[in-house]
């Protein structure tokens, strides 16, 4: 039963979308992440509020200002466009455990919430524009 205990304890915080710099991808990692999602001239990249921040090229030669999942390596950009509404976004965070949401826009490139995480702590939430999945939380 003790050995259940961790792995109970690392899907709850996984759940809550909460990524400390000890836990995301190192530099290194998300440069090459980069490089293989076709970002050229990564720089000013850096580590804060829960994400990797970057300004970069995309692939058509565009300057772009990416931001990185923390774990995964995903990139998104600031110009993108989002398959889900805001009442997607609202369902998934839901689906998700979250309460009290409001405050939801999308900018950047990311949907970003307000709301109350299972342990009743009011956080922001930055939202994967595909999958409606907590990439950052603080």
């Amino acid at each position: 039963m003790k050995k259940l205990a961790p792995f109970a304890l690392a899907l709850a915080l996984g759940a809550t979308g909460a990524v400390t710099a000890q836990d995301a991808l190192t530099e290194h990692e998300v440069r090459a992440q980069l490089e293989r999602q076709g970002y050229t001239k990564v720089h000013d990249l850096k580590f804060s509020d829960g994400m990797w921040r970057a300004h970069a090229k995309s692939g058509d030669g565009n300057r772009v200002t990416v931001r990185v999942d923390p774990t995964t390596g995903q990139a998104f950009a600031d110009e993108a466009v989002s398959r889900l509404s805001e009442r997607d976004v609202r369902a998934a965070l839901s689906t998700q455990g979250y309460t009290d949401v409001h405050d939801v826009d999308f900018e950047d490139g990311l949907w970003r919430a307000k709301a109350e995480n299972g342990a009743g702590k009011h956080v922001r939430l930055e939202v994967d524009p595909e999958s409606g999945r907590v990439v950052a939380s603080d």
